[in-house]
């Protein structure tokens, strides 16, 4: 598999690079110590390898079928170096995350016969997601998109504080009820809105509680079904948020949300200042579901789409 060069301008892969710098350190410096003085691929490096993944946060399950498809290397090309094993690793990461189709896009891509294209966003409090809701608004209007937000996490004055913020801050209209309000209504009001504007997306913040399933799966059960008063296939996106400094917890947050509703793509933040960027390839695999999103830093441009050649590159090459 060849990894592609400029698929990412200079400054964003330099932003990644930055941004999974700590994960990188960890790993290569782990991966180092597993083939220290070794030269071919035997059962110890193996087993020192499957160490190097967990303990990097990919998880038990993912890293077993990564270490099963290099086993099959090793069987196939008989006499394997430890010298290839970075390249092996990258190759086989991104054919898995290839398998989950996750990270196959360089831009934000809105389909055109979607008008307004409605994303749902999910994630408990704390992970990033009205921060995520900027960004994205603002990336999508740098693409000359008509983009409005909706405010439906009511539960929390502090949210429909933080989405206005953003919205004033990257000058997109806001359809906010304030603390309180009937979810479902202002996501209703937000869907007319974006209508009458000839707005092409709408973006809906959602209540970031995981209290009990059976509630969040009702709450987000009947935003949808009010939403689909408007727009009778709406949400055409339902986008969890999970914060990828929390490991294993984060793949925790993943199997509640999907329990609850129907996710279908993911977005991974606060990627930089952490060495568990790991879980992107973990939750990946364990929910077929797209990453499409990671976030790499703080700065408004700091949220990437992802792209599992230059991510996986990134990880495992030290530029």
């Amino acid at each position: 598999m060849a990894f592609l060069g400029g698929l990412f301008s200079k400054s964003k892969k330099e932003t990644l690079n930055k941004g999974l710098e700590k994960t990188q350190d960890s790993v290569l410096s782990k991966l180092s110590r597993a083939v220290a003085g070794k030269s071919t691929v035997d059962d110890d490096v193996l087993d020192d390898l499957e160490e190097v993944l967990i303990t990097s946060d990919v998880g038990v399950d993912t890293t077993v079928k990564i270490i099963e498809r290099i086993e099959e290397r090793v069987a196939r090309d008989k006499y394997l170096g430890t010298s290839e094993l970075n390249k092996i690793l990258r190759e086989e990461i991104a054919a898995l995350l290839e398998e989950n189709n996750s990270g196959t896009a360089t831009e934000i891509v809105i389909p055109a016969d979607k008008k307004p294209y409605v994303i749902m966003v999910v994630g408990v409090n704390g992970v990033g997601k009205t921060t995520t809701i900027g960004k994205l608004a603002h990336q999508l209007k740098s693409q000359g998109k008509k983009v409005v937000l909706g405010a439906a996490d009511t539960f929390r004055a502090a949210a429909v504080d933080q989405l206005t913020i953003w919205s004033e801050r990257v000058g997109v209209p806001i359809v906010q009820q304030g603390m309180g309000a009937d979810p479902a209504s202002v996501a209703y009001d937000a869907l007319q809105s974006a209508q009458s504007q000839g707005a092409g997306v709408v973006i809906i913040d959602t209540a970031g509680r995981l209290h009990n399933k059976v509630n969040l799966m009702n709450e987000l059960s009947k935003v949808k079904r009010v939403m689909q008063k408007i727009i009778p296939d709406a949400p055409h996106e339902v986008m969890l948020v999970l914060d990828g400094s929390t490991g294993q917890n984060a793949i925790e947050q993943a199997k509640q949300f999907t329990k609850a509703t129907e996710v279908t793509a993911m977005a991974i933040t606060k990627l930089d200042g952490t060495a568990k960027g790991g879980v992107v390839i973990g939750i990946s695999d364990q929910f077929k579901i797209p990453v499409k999103f990671i976030g790499v830093g703080e700065g408004i441009e700091d949220l990437q789409v992802f792209n599992k050649y230059e991510f996986v590159d990134s990880l495992f090459n030290k530029n």
